[in-house]
């Protein structure tokens, strides 16, 4: 008889319990099929819930699949880390290990552990090296978010990939982030070769944050997302690239979820690595629920 599946529910890049972004994450999830775990993300109907299809292979890394409401996804930041939590903290027992491997459609992504008296205090996933594409028409990103051309910063919107594509676009204030919308001309979307965003500003909530962050990801099946670990890879590569804060490495703290009602925090580190970048996103995971379900769906 084969075990049951196990629901885990934790908050991702939250500082406080029911902040943060949620992720739903199924153990022994081997026997099910893609049909049931597209279901299972549809009714949980958080920006993305992971399945971890094996679990016997953990000498090497954990194969893990990711959907959200819509579709499945090769790479996604703070599911990476709330899987590699779980992992730790349930199939690992608890064992302080230093690092778990995640075997996704992206390849091997590693995820470090940084440990306080109670545990996991903060995790770290390394993001692939970033690919950046074409930069997008300031006049196309204006007219996408609703926006004047004076409430676009100098610096380029550019398409930029660890994983999983987003248009990296810096906006002027946290005024203009917070009016931006994306808008719904279908003309116009057809001339965008993304419909997923991360905006960016230097104004912040916190004065301990350096960047506010808002990420629209309808692309992917998710209106505005509470924190986005995959996107905030990009602008990490993107702010290196670009030399925003004058340097060749950032070590910084970018604030996300504000406007949906889940702060969240993210902490960004990238360098240059002769012809590549290193790139880093970490923060904390809490655990809130679990369970298991009644019966396999489909």
């Amino acid at each position: 008889m084969s075990a049951p599946v196990l629901l885990y529910i934790v908050d991702v890049f939250a500082e406080e319990r029911y902040s943060g972004n949620q992720l739903a994450v199924f153990r022994h999830a081997q026997h099910l099929t893609t049909e049931q775990m597209r279901l299972l993300a549809r009714e949980m109907n958080f920006s993305e819930s992971t399945f971890i299809v094996d679990e016997w292979r953990a000498a090497e890394s954990f194969p893990v699949r990711i959907f959200t409401p819509a579709t499945e996804l090769p790479f996604a930041g703070h599911p990476t880390l709330g899987t590699a939590f779980v992992i730790q903290q349930e199939v690992l027992a608890g064992e302080c290990v230093p690092q778990v491997n995640l075997e996704l459609s992206v390849g091997r992504i590693p995820v470090r552990f940084e440990y306080g008296e109670e545990g996991p205090e903060r995790l770290w996933m390394r993001q692939n090296s970033p690919v950046f594409g074409p930069v997008v028409e300031r006049e196309l990103v204006q007219r996408a978010l609703g926006l004047a051309g004076s409430e676009l910063a100098p610096l380029p919107a550019e398409v930029v990939s660890t994983g999983l594509p987003f248009i990296i676009a810096p906006l002027a204030s946290r005024a203009a982030l917070s009016k931006a919308r994306l808008t719904s001309d279908q003309r116009l979307l057809k001339r965008l070769p993304l419909m997923a965003f991360l905006l960016f500003c230097p104004e912040t909530r916190s004065p301990a944050n350096q960047l506010s962050v808002r990420v629209f990801a309808h692309q992917y099946g998710v209106p505005e997302d509470p924190a986005t670990g995959s996107a905030n890879g990009c602008l990490a590569a993107y702010l290196v690239r670009h030399r925003y804060f004058g340097t060749d490495a950032i070590d910084i703290r970018v604030e996300q979820g504000h406007e949906v009602g889940r702060p969240s925090l993210l902490l960004l580190r990238s360098r240059r690595e002769g012809e590549t970048m290193r790139v880093e996103v970490g923060g904390k995971v809490i655990m809130v629920a679990n369970g298991e379900l009644l019966e396999r769906s489909g």
